[in-house]
């Protein structure tokens, strides 16, 4: 690797690397600067490293990744991804929101995004997100709280690119009313994870997850406003994670440098 940067007059700023002892397989993540153009250097690297037969992606870091956001009616997630993308902490750009409804149209245009609602039909509403991710150039997908199950097809078809955040530890309490269920149980940690999504429900692979411990003081209010502040966070790191390329994906599971 040292020798094919060499190769094109480059100079490594940052290095992670990781070989996973399941599968062999070995990860690396390189911050490179070069006086090259991103063509020239990634040419060199393909040809220097050709003979280890690897999976390779370039980019300028310098160019943010563009994020489109689909939400229903809750708003904390997408609140912080909007605050902190105007803040320049998270860098990503979101030219849309789409939503399945029209309850937060007033915040997502109050700054000056762009905000369309998608049809009550599962079918045409998955057409319009394609449609525009094509249009907008979009480079993944994030559901902030969007309720709405994506079809097999779909998720299928964007593997990797689409993040989702749960209200629990995976697998925890499923189907409605989770903080409920949560209290019921007595819990003593609630917590958030945000995952990729695949086309089995809630089972892909973990980028990020974090926790708050509770006591028997605790009503399913007061879960479900701690749990709330866990899931924007958690969200938000994992779009940011995922926006400076960090994430790598080892069979069933993430390698997060």
């Amino acid at each position: 690797m040292t020798s094919a940067v060499l190769a094109c007059d480059g100079n490594i700023i940052e290095n992670q690397q990781f070989t996973d002892p399941t599968t062999g397989l070995f990860v690396m993540r390189t911050r490179v600067e070069s006086t090259k153009s991103l063509a020239a250097v990634s040419q060199i690297l393909q040809q220097g490293l050709e003979h280890l037969h690897p999976t390779i992606e370039i980019r300028e870091s310098a160019t943010k990744k563009r994020a489109l956001i689909l939400v229903t009616k809750e708003s904390h997630c997408l609140r912080d991804l909007l605050y902190l993308q105007e803040l320049g902490e998270l860098p990503i750009e979101i030219p849309l929101v789409l939503s399945n409804r029209e309850d937060l149209r007033t915040l997502v245009e109050s700054h000056g995004i762009p905000f369309a609602v998608l049809p009550l039909d599962k079918l045409q509403a998955e057409t319009i997100i394609e449609a525009t991710r094509a249009s907008h150039a979009i480079d993944f997908l994030v559901l902030a709280r969007y309720m709405q199950i994506l079809s097999r097809e779909f998720c299928e078809r964007h593997l990797g690119t689409i993040i989702n955040i749960h209200h629990s530890f995976l697998p925890g309490f499923k189907g409605g009313k989770p903080y409920h269920q949560a209290h019921a149980r007595g819990v003593k940690i609630i917590g958030a994870t945000a995952h990729f999504v695949t086309a089995d429900l809630d089972e892909g692979p973990i980028i990020e997850q974090d926790v708050a411990h509770v006591s028997h003081n605790a009503t399913p209010e007061d879960l479900i406003a701690i749990g709330r502040d866990i899931e924007r966070r958690v969200l938000s790191q994992a779009v940011k994670l995922f926006a400076q390329d960090r994430i790598f994906i080892v069979g069933g599971r993430t390698i997060v440098f």
